[in-house]
């Protein structure tokens, strides 16, 4: 890990966490432990402790009273609940307000690339930000705020490292969304939520 140099703590340290359950740094069920993890950032235990509250509220992280934290050992189930949320947020954004084709080709071009280079990095990336834009594009803070506290971009790096989901498919599976927001398709809410809860399919 690198030392946190910049403010607010809580928050770099979040995303130390979750930058070490993406790379395979912690497996399901491996303690996360505040003093060590303070050290190794150069900061005190307390924001530490904010940070792993937070991905508590996740669902990622597990605590118990003189055990600690540890990371969940994630269910395909809990695969499932974050995903069917999920695509109940998009598809009323999408009711509220179509959004602009433009953005999302940017991004979709992105993804093409990013999936022509075989990065999966790239193409979690480009995904979420796509979706994303669908999402800010509602108008509603609200809303988009739901969106971002499901942490979707850890989820999906989760799904494709414990749950072999398919991240090649997704430049080609947008495609027909992205064709929908172009001709102002009326059912492109209804598209757009077969799409993300097909992803839950993983058998």
């Amino acid at each position: 890990m690198k030392t946190v140099t910049r403010l607010p703590l809580r928050d770099q340290i979040r995303q130390a966490v979750l930058d070490g359950l993406i790379s395979g740094r912690w497996g399901p069920g491996d303690r996360v432990v505040e003093r060590r993890m303070a050290v190794e950032l150069g900061v005190s235990q307390a924001p530490v402790r904010e940070a792993l509250r937070e991905l508590e509220a996740l669902r990622l992280v597990e605590s118990s009273p003189h055990k600690g934290a540890r990371i969940r050992r994630l269910t395909v189930t809990d695969l499932r609940e974050i995903y069917e949320v999920r695509a109940g947020l998009e598809e009323t954004a999408v009711r509220l307000r179509h959004p602009p084709v433009e953005a999302l080709r940017v991004h979709l071009t992105g993804l093409h690339r990013a999936t022509a280079a075989s990065s999966v990095a790239d193409q979690v990336r480009h995904g979420v930000a796509f979706h994303r834009e669908i999402v800010a594009a509602s108008g509603n803070d609200v809303l988009l705020a739901v969106w971002d506290s499901l942490g979707i971009e850890v989820w999906t790096h989760l799904s494709i490292r414990l749950f072999r989901m398919r991240p090649c498919e997704n430049a080609a599976g947008h495609e027909p969304l992205m064709a929908a927001f172009e001709r102002g398709d009326p059912e492109a809410g209804a598209l757009l939520r077969d799409h993300i809860l097909g992803h839950t399919v993983l058998d």
